[in-house]
């Protein structure tokens, strides 16, 4: 089959985008992320790839998303989106990292030919791929390389333009599952905005309208999803877009946008004057994958409301609806969450309904929702989705209810599955399922705060030489290498309140992220500002660059 490789046409677009002899790179949890100038071999090798992936898929259609969701403006980055728009199969991230290290040509041809062996691609399949990207400057030539490696391999390709990372992935599993009983919906962006903003309009029909929310849209693509929204919602919801300058220089994630509040828990500083005393708000990230709710107290203070309570809000509404339906005994709902979820909430969502905990990353949280009927995750930074089990989607399209509140509530559980992309994390979506929430248990954002009071915490970056030194068991909960490091964190932990303390090499970035919870705010900062220099120190750290805050 290999006689079917098109290597001409790969050898003379390949020598137009020649590796950098001087860097090695990872594909990981988000894809390739890096800096954006280093970027061009790696998009032209996933052009490929994305083929292969195609054509071993009988032609499906496959997603190639180019973003670095909340990194700074310079990195950007690339991931593939399988059929039923979910991460690529684990098996070919392998494949992925080949291909993006082949030193040159030859090496890239024979390393493509390897691919088609093992994986037993039949070549003469069709290639189908659409690719989006976000608002960075570096990602128009990255999406020409992409488009090179497309056209080496010969694949069909649709430019979905400048899009949210959750809109790629709906237009993925929308193009494929067209005309069959699972059809998710019109393969169109507009088809989206209709799903969602058609969905939210039924399930808050009868409900006093909320106040205006104010928007943080990290001065990237989610500014446009927001503003489109916004028409089709109309008096439904008002939503106000704040940091929507999309073509300023520098402007992407600084100083704004989901990471901003969950990192440095306050409130973005271009908002400090838009906000006031009861008012609720959120930030997105910069390609609209994640969100982070906030509120000003009646003290004038900020108050986070991140991911866990999120996930606590989402599920105990779902977790009502199902009883309410009289379901409870045939639906099964479930919440995933990772070590970074705050202790409070785990303890709050264990009384009322199954909690697991799995490692960071996306494809890990998916993969045990999946489990449930209906399974919840969110990661603290805001990143999650509700999943329906293709058996309970059918199970309530065809339910019987035998009283006027049990059709209300399965009606309700109906329109939810329109209203939540289930393909992914989407700040777009999130914010509506939440409102609809608020909308329903007349909560304010002091009412959502008071479900539970969140551990004081603190998360820290450490900079390291080799984040791959760092080794986690037990959900990314325990240290095993470098060795004796996790008996010294456990020591330190001891001398805290209601301390907990966790170490875990990013997926994303050459940094070791320290997160540590304890009785009161000053015990939990002081507990991973000590855990931090540890780490710094055990990784070689220079002494002379160490952070001063490190203890």
């Amino acid at each position: 089959m290999a006689n079917l490789l098109p290597t001409k046409d790969i050898s003379h677009l390949a020598d137009a985008h020649p590796k950098p002899a001087h860097l090695k790179y990872q594909y990981g949890t988000a894809g390739f992320r890096t800096l954006g100038s280093v970027l061009d071999s790696v998009l032209f090798r996933v052009g490929i790839l994305a083929g292969l992936r195609s054509k071993k898929l009988d032609g499906k259609t496959i997603g190639v998303m180019v973003t670095a969701s909340h990194n700074p403006e310079d990195d950007n980055g690339v991931k593939l989106v399988d059929p039923r728009g979910e991460m690529l199969e684990s098996s070919w991230e392998a494949h992925a990292s080949t291909l993006a290290n082949a030193s040159t040509t030859a090496d890239l041809v024979e390393a493509i030919e390897a691919i088609v062996r093992s994986a037993k691609i039949d070549l003469s399949k069709p290639a189908r791929v659409v690719f989006g990207r976000d608002t960075r400057p570096s990602g128009p030539a990255l999406v020409s390389s992409l488009q090179d490696g497309l056209k080496a391999i010969g694949a069909e390709m649709r430019d979905a333009g400048v899009v949210t990372t959750p809109i790629l992935h709906y237009l993925v599993r929308a193009t494929n599952t067209k005309g069959t009983k699972d059809a998710y919906g019109d393969d169109t962006e507009e088809g989206y905005f209709e799903k969602l903003s058609s969905a939210f309009k039924k399930l808050v029909a009868g409900k006093q309208a909320l106040p205006p929310l104010a928007v943080d849209c990290a001065n990237g693509v989610g500014a446009d999803a927001v503003n489109k929204i916004s028409a089709l919602l109309g008096d439904t919801l008002k939503l106000v877009p704040h940091n929507t300058a999309i073509t300023t220089p520098g402007a992407l994630n600084n100083a704004c946008g989901a990471d901003y509040v969950k990192t440095s828990q306050k409130l973005p500083p271009s908002l400090a004057s838009h906000i006031k005393s009861g008012q609720r708000g959120c930030s997105l990230d910069g390609d609209a994958d994640r969100l982070m709710y906030f509120y000003i107290d009646d003290r004038n203070q900020f108050r986070m409301l991140d991911g866990d309570k999120i996930a606590a809000l989402v599920a105990g509404f779902i977790v009502d609806l199902v009883k309410t339906a009289g379901l409870e005994s045939e639906i099964k709902v479930g919440i995933v969450q990772t070590a970074y979820a705050n202790g409070s909430s785990t303890k709050y969502l264990a009384e009322r309904l199954p909690v697991r905990c799995v490692s960071t990353g996306v494809k890990h949280l998916h993969h045990a929702a999946e489990r449930f009927d209906i399974g919840v995750y969110f990661e603290a930074n805001g990143h999650g989705t509700v999943l329906f089990s293709p058996g309970i989607l059918d199970h309530l399209a065809s339910h019987e209810p035998s009283t006027p509140a049990q059709s209300t509530a399965l009606n309700h559980l109906l329109n939810l599955t329109q209203l939540i992309n289930q393909t992914v994390g989407d700040a777009i979506s999130d914010l509506l399922l939440v409102e609809t929430v608020l909308a329903h248990r007349s909560y304010s954002g002091l009412e959502w705060d008071s479900l539970y009071v969140d551990l004081p915490n603190r998360l820290v970056k450490v900079v390291v030489g080799d984040r791959h030194a760092f080794q986690t068991e037990d959900a990314e909960r325990r240290l095993v290498s470098p060795k004796g490091l996790q008996n010294k964190i456990d020591d330190l932990v001891k001398r805290y309140d209601g301390g907990r303390s966790f170490v875990r090499p990013s997926g994303t970035e050459d940094v070791v992220r320290v997160y540590a919870e304890a009785a009161i705010k000053s015990q939990a900062d002081e507990l991973a500002f000590r855990v931090a220099g540890l780490v710094y120190d055990e990784a070689g750290g220079d002494p002379t660059s160490r952070p001063k805050e490190f203890l």
